[in-house]
């Protein structure tokens, strides 16, 4: 046993290391060109910094991945790079896998299954994918997590609340507290699998009148925090989808708007997760919702300042639009600040104001929302004096761009505002807190923030 705890910290050690030696060299490099003067190639470090992490096994490769579809956390050059790390990562072989799966069901283990495949059928940061048959003929997806992810995430996070602090000494528009806070929530939530069970009960139910929606059914029986067991869903990925005729395109839209946004006009919860691989779309063209491990839950008052912040546009008044942030928890709103928040906030609902059929919009750099967000970085930094983002913000926020982003791809051609307009229709926040109440407790489930609030 000592000499396995001692093997455990030297992975740890290790890890911390190459992550800390890795981060160390972007602040040094950051403080040079802020401190002497030295300007650095930004494109090439970034580059090398992207290389380095993405070697990394673990939860600094989905941190990246986050803080990529957040137009405000980074510098536009790290953000780009960022995007480009991939949930691929290499598999762990066949005695890994044994070992854990007799460490989550027992020595007897594969009893439970007519057929286990013990190669991954897809790995990603925190866990890895494998593909079994259940004595009744059901072919089910077992989602295992690799070993001491909880050590790996706290030293992966303390490294990333260092070099955001040193980022912010560089550039204070953005403060990042309350991003490092959200991420760090986000991150220990999706380690623990008996909560994305719950996750994915919820959404399967919150989803149930939608029929071109599908969600797993979670198999409880080989299941534990550790290993999710669920049905598995064929499916194509999306992007096999991005030259296919308009018609077919625009279908896939529609059935992903529903997927994502029912849930949170109906009951203030959001898939947060918008990497594609999180999706698959079935032969008649029907969505299939996966992987819950990054859910986030509002307050129904928050619901009503995204509707009360896209009715101010829409009309152009400046008290509703105030009113709207408030709601949110932006703080010492003034005038000028409020007019660089209404470009950011003109972008994301820029597709819902014009009552006609049309693209959501393009991108020229990888990542959606990215040339519009460094216009208000630059605002930001010249005249207002910086801004602290509030913790629903961040992932609403990369919850839009990242639909966004997959509409792109699809090059879908909807009228956005009709479909929108028809979804929070009715909406009213006594209901919705009403439906929270009653339904959450349910399913093992009642998320602190609408606690508080309620």
């Amino acid at each position: 046993m000592a000499n396995e705890d001692n093997s455990q910290f030297g992975k740890r050690f290790g890890r911390y290391t190459k992550v800390s030696g890795t981060m160390a060299g972007l602040a040094a490099r950051m403080a040079s060109e802020k401190y002497l003067g030295l300007k650095i190639n930004r494109d090439r470090h970034a580059d090398d910094l992207m290389q380095a992490l993405g070697n990394i096994k673990g939860p600094i490769m989905k941190v990246g991945q986050i803080l990529a579809t957040i137009p405000e956390a980074l510098p536009t050059e790290y953000a780009e790079a960022f995007q480009q790390l991939q949930s691929n990562a290499p598999s762990m072989g066949e005695s890994f896998v044994k070992r854990r799966m007799k460490a989550e069901l027992g020595i007897n283990w594969l009893d439970h299954f007519e057929e286990f495949d013990l190669s991954a059928a897809a790995a990603a940061s925190l866990g890895q994918v494998h593909k079994a048959r259940l004595e009744d003929g059901r072919q089910i997806a077992c989602k295992l997590q690799y070993p001491d992810m909880s050590s790996a995430i706290d030293a992966d996070l303390k490294q990333l609340k260092t070099i955001m602090s040193l980022y912010e000494k560089y550039d204070s528009s953005i403060s990042t507290q309350y991003i490092h806070e959200e991420l760090s929530a986000r991150l220990r939530e999706e380690l623990d699998y008996e909560l994305e069970a719950k996750h994915c009960k919820l959404f399967a139910y919150m989803l149930k009148n939608e029929k071109a929606v599908h969600v797993p059914e979670v198999i409880d029986q080989v299941s534990t925090g550790r290993l999710l067991s669920a049905t598995w869903l064929d499916g194509s990925k999306i992007l096999t989808y991005k030259d296919a005729p308009i018609e077919q395109r625009n279908t896939i839209a529609l059935n992903l708007f529903k997927a994502w946004y029912t849930p949170l006009y109906e009951y203030g919860a959001i898939h947060g997760d918008p990497h594609l691989g999180n999706y698959s779309i079935r032969e008649n063209l029907d969505i299939n919702l996966l992987d819950f491990g990054c859910i986030r839950f509002f307050r129904p008052e928050f619901i009503n300042g995204v509707i009360e912040l896209y009715y101010a546009l829409l009309h152009d008044d400046l008290d509703r639009a105030v009113a709207a942030y408030e709601s949110w928890g932006f703080k010492n709103l003034s005038t000028e600040l409020i007019e660089i928040l209404n470009v950011w906030a003109g972008f994301l609902y820029s597709p819902l104001m014009d009552d006609k059929v049309r693209t959501i919009g393009e991108t020229n750099n990888g990542v959606y929302g990215r040339e519009t967000a460094g216009k208000v970085h630059t605002l930001l930094k010249e005249k207002a004096g910086g801004i602290a983002i509030p913790r629903e913000f961040v992932f609403m926020d990369r919850a839009a761009l990242g639909l966004g982003s997959v509409f792109i791809h699809l090059k879908a051609e909807v009228n956005w505002y009709k479909l929108f307009n028809e979804m929070i229709e009715g909406f009213d926040v006594a209901t919705v807190r009403a439906r929270q109440e009653d339904t959450f407790p349910k399913f093992g489930l009642f998320p602190e923030t609408i606690k508080q609030a309620a």
